[in-house]
């Protein structure tokens, strides 16, 4: 008699078990160098971050950005509601990392969990860039100014990706790094301040 109701229970959950754990997978990776808005806030150089600070890795949004993916003035927290703190420009008052213009920089993403990769993309804002407004793709140079190929192959871990920061930028500009994933139709998005 266990066995006539053992065996169905074990084929429910080797069915169930699988989605029901994709269900509740947590998103997973953000740049710490330069330092992100995300980052701050889980480190509580921030305050009044809201849900962001417990979850710095969940900002994960449509791909194929910028002809897709989050809205205008939502790009930071990935198009996600519950993280509007990260789109939040704060009157132009988030830290910011100082870089100089043109110069060799090691940009870095760390990963709660690894995906499958196409590239991360860098994009940064134009000269004249309003700092007191959400990000908007107008705000962006229309090209990445580094993209690092990956092919669909996987991170060991944390990464490290050199590279030189645009030339021609003073002052607070903010840099976009987009994490494009190869094997489902999302993105992480990761926004720094910086000053050149």
């Amino acid at each position: 008699m266990r066995t006539r109701f053992a065996l169905p229970l074990l084929a429910v959950l080797a069915v169930a078990l699988p989605v029901l754990l994709a269900g509740v997978a947590q998103a997973h990776g953000y740049t710490t160098n330069p330092v992100s808005r995300s980052s701050l806030c889980a480190t509580g150089v921030v305050k009044n971050c809201g849900d962001i600070q417990y979850e710095p890795q969940s900002v994960e949004g449509p791909k194929n950005f910028p002809a897709a993916g989050p809205a205008d003035g939502k790009i930071c927290a990935g198009g996600i509601a519950r993280f509007a703190q990260l789109d939040d420009p704060r009157s132009g008052a988030w830290p910011t990392t100082k870089l100089t213009s043109g110069a060799p920089y090691t940009f870095t993403w760390h990963f709660t969990a690894i995906h499958a990769t196409t590239d991360f993309r860098y994009f940064v804002t134009r000269n004249g860039w309003d700092p007191t407004k959400p990000l908007t793709r107008a705000s962006l140079d229309p090209a990445p100014f580094l993209t690092s190929n990956w092919g669909g192959k996987r991170p060991s871990g944390d990464v490290s990706i050199p590279g030189a920061l645009p030339a021609g930028k003073t002052g607070h500009h903010l840099i976009l790094g987009v994490w494009d994933i190869a094997d489902t139709g999302n993105a992480f998005y990761s926004c720094a301040d910086v000053t050149f």
